[in-house]
């Protein structure tokens, strides 16, 4: 099935957007990612809860919800930006 993109910014702060649609990815290469890392970085900080943790919206879709995105967009730009490094202490 081919991934359509959307537009982040249209969306509603209830919405939940998949990880496909949040960052970086060498199938998904049509749209411009909403957060500036990889999967993997997404899922480091998600372990450490230093991102918005997903939900489970049924079986194996885990998406998560727009308006806490944006909320930790913006924390994250008003803060420290060294906030997101995913290296370990």
């Amino acid at each position: 099935m081919e991934h359509k993109p959307i537009d982040f910014d249209k969306l509603s702060d209830d919405a939940f957007v998949r990880e496909a649609d949040l960052v970086r990815s060498r199938r998904h290469t049509a749209a411009a990612p909403v957060l500036p890392f990889s999967s993997p970085t997404l899922w480091r900080l998600v372990a450490r809860r230093a991102f918005p943790q997903p939900h489970r919206l049924a079986g194996r879709i885990t998406a998560w919800n727009v308006g806490e995105v944006r909320a930790w967009l913006r924390d994250t730009r008003s803060s420290d930006p060294r906030r997101c490094k995913t290296r370990r202490r």
